[in-house]
């Protein structure tokens, strides 16, 4: 599996555009007849701007913006989001020293830090609106890099499948949560295999229809590819007039098909991305049984996210160098899966995310801009803007309500502008 896992990072131009809208502000809030300095006035204007954005992006909303396929086709590439911090509760930073509206490197350069590590602060999450439900759509610091601190670990958006004190399974490609099937988002994506009659697929078609991720050789074609698809346009492929033959590719349990790059990386589990499970997702204050098994499945959580020392010797297992047949967890854990179910490094890969790695709840879409349009006015994805986000992907667009605002804002700024020169002619 080549595509990387979902990142997500706002781009400078954006930045400099909230920058901008924030340092704006300033004047038309600013009353003081004091005269002041051409200087003064700026410096003040910029470190209002500074202050009040880096307070609305760390308590309130910041933006992001999708870059790879891993939510397609509900989150596509070029979506750009806004995420709440307040739908589970704003976190503290932990690295509070930090250049601002950039996140773990400064701009322009590959590897030259952008924050120091001089005071660190404790993980601690203000009051949200909410928990964490199944399937919402979550943002959060990637877990494996430990070489940075929490807050400053990459982005990445998943959605939430399993919650703590979930057990889940994976079966033959169908996701099911404390034994139940789980409900499938609208346009998650399976790999398929397409047979057609010998020629080749109309490609203007596929890309009408949203199919952008295919494979098939060129050198050796005999009818036979394989696409990443909604089950919906499956059907759809079935319908076309040399198509033979439409089918999910979905690998079988087993010994045979065990993938060793899949979570925990251990020849004791024998899972792939199709078949996984069952797995039991840590709840803070709940206590498992600890035994030569399923350590593999919990070290990481023991000893990376909750500190403590985990060793095995001689079949028994040590915890903080006490022997131990049970763990007790300190804090809450999550499951994520990408909506693009075969081509997603996800939880399926890396284990559980812990709550101090949650950033927050992706509430809207604002633009989206297809990537693969030239022409400006095809580029902007119309039905995208101004869309919230439900749990099945995007719901209600409110494009044409804030479009009204917009203008309603813009005729009555103009008509107390004429108003007020009308008003000084008179005098």
């Amino acid at each position: 599996m080549s595509e990387k896992a979902n990142k997500k990072s706002t781009p400078i131009w954006l930045q400099i555009i909230l920058g901008l809208v924030t340092f704006g502000l300033y004047f038309l809030l600013k009353k003081s007849d004091v005269k002041k300095s051409i200087t003064r006035e700026w410096s003040e204007a910029i470190l209002f701007a500074v202050i009040a954005a880096t307070l609305i992006r760390t308590f309130l909303i910041e933006a992001f913006t999708i870059p790879t396929s891993s939510m397609e086709k509900s989150l596509l590439i070029g979506d750009f989001l806004f995420v709440s911090k307040v739908s589970y509760g704003a976190r503290i930073p932990m690295t509070p020293i930090s250049f601002p509206f950039v996140h773990h490197t400064m701009p322009f350069t590959d590897s030259v830090k952008s924050y120091s590590e001089a005071l660190k602060f404790p993980y601690l999450r203000l009051p949200g609106l909410g928990k964490i439900k199944n399937n919402d759509v979550v943002v959060f610091n990637y877990p494996m890099e430990d070489f940075r601190p929490v807050d400053k670990q990459e982005n990445y958006i998943k959605r939430c499948v399993a919650i703590p004190g979930d057990s889940l399974e994976v079966r033959d490609a169908v996701l099911y949560i404390n034994g139940k099937m789980a409900d499938k988002p609208e346009k998650m994506q399976l790999k398929h295999y397409v047979k057609t009659d010998g020629s080749p697929l109309n490609p203007d078609a596929l890309r009408k229809l949203g199919i952008t991720e295919i494979s098939f050789d060129p050198d050796n074609f005999s009818g036979d590819y394989q696409m990443l698809c909604t089950a919906e346009n499956a059907e759809k492929l079935k319908e076309f007039g040399n198509v033979q033959k439409v089918t999910p590719i979905v690998e079988k349990g087993g010994l045979q098909n065990a993938d060793p790059m899949i979570y925990p990386q251990s020849n004791l589990f024998l899972y792939n991305v199709d078949n996984f499970g069952p797995i039991y997702v840590p709840q803070e204050g709940k206590t498992i049984e600890l035994n030569t098994r399923n350590i593999a499945l919990y070290k990481r959580a023991i000893t990376v996210y909750e500190h403590d020392e985990l060793e095995l010797k001689d079949s028994v297992v040590y915890i903080n160098q006490k022997p131990a047949t049970s763990y007790t967890f300190k804090m809450n854990y999550y499951f994520m899966m990408g909506d693009n179910r075969h081509n997603s490094l996800d939880s399926r890969f890396w284990g559980f995310v812990p709550e101090d790695h949650i950033v927050g709840k992706a509430v809207f879409i604002w633009l989206s801009l297809d990537n693969l349009e030239s022409n400006i006015f095809k580029k902007i994805r119309w039905n995208r803007l101004f869309t919230s986000i439900n749990n099945n992907g995007i719901s209600s667009s409110y494009f044409l309500p804030v479009a009204i605002l917009v203008l309603a804002g813009y005729g009555v700024s103009f008509y107390l502008k004429r108003k007020k020169q009308g008003v000084k002619k008179i005098k």
